[in-house]
């Protein structure tokens, strides 16, 4: 009996030196040395791994860079998280220019607060906004519309989002907000938009994604965009900005230019500025000549 465990715990002991042999020598035949620059700019970068900047995580980027680096073009690469400045570190850092960089910010495109889109049903069930979103169509009736459960909040990982017990939307702190995507990928109805800071923090938007037709859409809620066109109008003469499709107005933020002169003009005040849009001039009225 004794001999029968002392065979197989030399057999073991055999098959088990065979096998760590054969991945050694397989590790050593098959390893990669991964370049020292990836790991010294893995240290540059936030290290969230939020993977805003379209690779997994902060050690995908750096590779990216340094790949990039060897081509002698970063400018194309971006971390949102960290920022220009921490872009241009790492442009120093390999010598190369990093390119200017528009800093962004996360923007909710959803005016239906409580009480502009008041509630018609009554939700009984988890509170996330996913699993509310597989269900119905929401409270209000907005298919489209926030859910208000705060699925964005909780995903938030610097605390740039919170909601508003009155008005029912998550609200977004631009001073904390890094651009780095969670939300956008947290809301099951995309409301969320990745857009451009703009100049001293001018921004415009359609507050709205619902692109059911207009007496439908206003029917749910009073602030949706109906698609009528009059915003469009004012911008051709301008910039050419704003598009219209499937009932639905979009203003582009790389050709908009901030002025807001669509602003006053939306007749559901669906298109929202940071700042106070310019009141439209008077129409001149045409005074006729006095009766002879």
């Amino acid at each position: 009996m004794s001999q029968i465990i002392l065979y197989s715990v030399l057999t073991l002991g055999v098959a088990a030196a065979a096998f760590a042999t054969i991945l050694y020598v397989t590790a050593r035949k098959f390893s990669v040395e991964e370049d020292p620059r990836v790991s010294e700019v893995t240290e540059m970068l936030p290290g969230i791994n939020c993977g805003a900047c379209g690779f997994p995580g902060c050690s995908g980027m750096a590779s990216a860079l340094v790949d990039a680096a060897d081509s002698g073009d970063i400018s194309h690469l971006n971390c949102p998280p960290g920022g220009q400045e921490t872009m241009k570190n790492i442009g120093r850092y390999f010598g190369l220019d990093a390119g200017d960089i528009k800093p962004t910010v996360a923007v909710l495109r959803c005016g239906g607060s409580c009480e502009l889109a008041p509630a018609k049903s009554n939700y009984d069930g988890p509170k996330s906004c996913a699993l509310a979103h597989s269900t119905f169509a929401g409270e209000s009736g907005c298919p489209i519309g926030c859910l208000m459960h705060g699925d964005c909040e909780v995903a938030c990982p610097f605390g740039a989002i919170s909601m508003n017990p009155v008005t029912g939307l998550p609200e977004v702190d631009e001073e904390k907000c890094t651009s780095c995507g969670a939300c956008v990928t947290a809301c099951p109805r995309n409301l969320f938009e990745i857009r451009p800071v703009g100049r001293k923090s001018r921004r415009v938007w359609v507050n709205c994604r619902n692109t059911e037709p207009a007496i439908v859409a206003k029917r749910n809620c009073a602030v949706a965009c109906i698609g009528c066109g009059l915003c469009k109008k004012t911008c051709d003469n301008i910039v050419q900005a704003i598009t219209i499709e499937n009932n639905l107005a979009y203003i582009d933020p790389d050709k908009c230019i901030g002025c807001g002169k669509c602003v006053p003009v939306c007749p559901t005040n669906a298109i929202v500025a940071t700042f106070e849009p310019p009141k439209p001039k008077p129409k001149k009225t045409v005074k006729e000549p006095a009766a002879t």
